[in-house]
This record gives C-alpha cells, sequence and structure tokens, in this order.
C-alpha cells in the first residue's frame, strides 16, 4: 500500500473528501516525525511503539573498493509491533 491508497482507504472509512482524509494522514505523520525528532517515543497501544536508537560511530568497508569508510554517529527511527499486532499478523 502506498500513500495514495491509503488517503483512499481513510476517505472512504471516514465517509469524507480524499483531500481531507490527506490532510489527516499527512498531521499523522508530522506528529510521529516531530515526536521522534524531539527523541519522543510514540507508542501506540495494540499497533507498536516508534523510538529512536542512537548509533555509534564506526568504520564500515567499502564493498566496491575495499577502502575504509567512517561513518559517523547518528540517530535511527525504528518500530517495535505491539502485541496485538503480531498476533494479527501470524
Amino acid at each position: 500500500m502506498n500513500k495514495a491508497e491509503l488517503v483512499a482507504d481513510v476517505a472512504e472509512r471516514l465517509g469524507d473528501s480524499k483531500l481531507r482524509a490527506e490532510e489527516a494522514v499527512n498531521a499523522v505523520f508530522e506528529v510521529i516525525s516531530g515526536a521522534l525528532k524531539r527523541g519522543d517515543k510514540v507508542q501506540l497501544p495494540a499497533f507498536g511503539v516508534f523510538d529512536v536508537k542512537a548509533t555509534a560511530a564506526r568504520t564500515a568497508r567499502n564493498p566496491k573498493t575495499g577502502e575504509d569508510v567512517a561513518v559517523p554517529a547518528g540517530r535511527k527511527a525504528r518500530f517495535k509491533p505491539g502485541k496485538a499486532l503480531k498476533d494479527a499478523l501470524n
């Protein structure tokens, strides 16, 4: 499912226009992104948890040239599904 399909499905379920559904979908994405940028955890019961993990600086190897490359420390978003979502998938 891509974003357009998600918007269409939300619009159908709400019985509203695709424009209003797209505004709602965009708002949810912005709220989640903003919370993660601040380093907050987003917990959605029965769905899962979005959080940020710090990554340490490390040395990697370029597979094409074999040269060592310095990878700086950073942060990455991750998602851990909740029990209800895991159960629904299995």
